[in-house]
C-alpha cells in the first residue's frame, strides 16, 4: 500500500508518505518512483506494459529494475487520501469513479495471459484462483485522483490470479466500507451508508448478477483473508502490523467486523438486488 504524497527532501529524493507494507522505504526522484521490487516484479512489469497496450494507461509504467533490489516507475500526479479519510474522497462521485476505474482494469487485465510459472502473492489472493490478474488491494492509499474523481492505480504488489467479484469484495471493503459503525468511525467521514454505496459500488462496476448475489459472501471470506494476512504480519514481528492492530482495537475489531457482516449479509444481498 504505497502513497504518491511527497514529505520533505533526502539524499534518496522525496519520501512518499502512506500504506504500511512498505512504509519509509518509497522515493520520488522528479518523473520516477522508487521502492523495494516485489518477488514477481519481472512479471508484474510486463503485465503493467501489456496493460496499457490493451488501452489501460491508469497505472505506473515500469522503468527498470535496480541490482540492489529495487524498482523504478513512472510517478502518477494527483491526489491520493491517507487515514483518517477525508470527505472528498468518500463522495458518491468518487465511490463511482473508482467501480469505473476497477472495471477498465479488468476489461485490459482479462485479455492479458497471467503467466502461470510465476509464484503470484497468495495473501489476498482470491483462494479459488482465476485466469485474470486482480489488483486485490484497491485501497484509497493506492487510487490517486484528480478533480475529485478516481484517476490511476498504484502499488500492485498484491495482484494474483482471481476472479473479478473477489477484487470488487476487497475494494468495497475500503470503500463502502464494509466495516461495523464503530471501526469505520475511526477511519471514516460520518454518515456514510453502506448498503447504499455497496449498490453504487456495484452498478459502477457493472457487476453481473451472479457476482451481484455472491459478493456478500465473498467480502465475507475477503474479510477473512485480510485478517489473515494481519496475523502473518504480526506474527513475523512487523512493528508497522503490530502497532496498527493495538492502536485499532486489537482482535476485538476484527471479531466486531465479521460479526457485523455476518449479521447484515441479508440487508446487504437485498440492496444488490433491488
Amino acid at each position: 500500500m504505497i502513497d504518491v504524497t511527497a514529505e520533505g527532501g533526502t539524499a534518496e529524493g522525496e519520501a512518499l508518505v502512506g500504506g504500511m507494507v512498505n512504509a519509509g522505504a518509497v522515493f520520488r526522484r522528479g518523473a520516477l518512483v522508487e521502492r523495494p521490487a516485489p518477488p514477481t516484479a519481472r512479471a508484474l512489469h510486463a503485465h503493467l506494459r501489456a496493460l496499457e497496450g490493451h488501452g489501460f494507461d491508469a497505472a505506473p509504467r515500469p522503468v527498470s529494475l535496480t541490482a540492489n533490489g529495487r524498482e523504478q516507475l513512472t510517478f502518477i500526479p494527483g491526489d491520493v487520501a491517507l487515514p483518517p479519510f477525508p470527505r472528498w474522497v468518500m463522495t458518491e462521485t468518487a465511490l463511482r469513479s473508482v467501480g469505473t476505474l476497477l472495471r477498465r482494469l479488468h476489461d485490459a487485465s482479462s485479455a492479458i495471459a497471467v503467466d502461470a510459472s510465476v509464484e503470484w502473492p497468495r495473501s489476498l489472493a482470491d483462494p479459488v484462483g482465476g485466469t485474470m490478474l486482480c489488483h486485490n488491494d484497491v485501497c484509497p492509499d493506492n487510487v490517486v485522483f484528480r478533480d475529485g474523481r478516481a484517476a490511476a492505480l498504484i502499488d500492485f504488489d498484491m495482484a494474483a490470479p482471481g476472479r473479478a467479484v473477489w477484487d470488487v469484495a476487497m475494494t468495497a471493503r475500503y470503500w463502502v466500507p464494509m466495516l461495523d459503525p464503530a471501526s469505520a468511525a475511526a477511519l471514516y467521514p460520518t454518515g456514510l451508508d453502506a448498503p447504499t454505496r455497496l449498490r453504487i459500488l456495484a452498478d459502477s462496476y457493472g457487476l453481473s448478477p451472479q457476482d451481484r448475489a455472491e459478493l456478500p459472501g465473498v467480502i465475507e471470506q475477503a474479510t477473512a483473508s485480510c485478517r489473515a494476512f494481519v496475523a502473518d504480519r504480526v506474527a513475523a514481528d512487523d512493528l508497522v502490523y503490530t502497532r496498527a492492530l493495538s492502536e485499532r482495537g486489537g482482535w476485538q475489531r476484527w471479531d466486531r467486523i465479521q460479526g457485523w457482516l455476518a449479521a447484515h449479509h441479508e440487508v446487504f444481498t437485498a440492496a444488490l438486488s433491488n
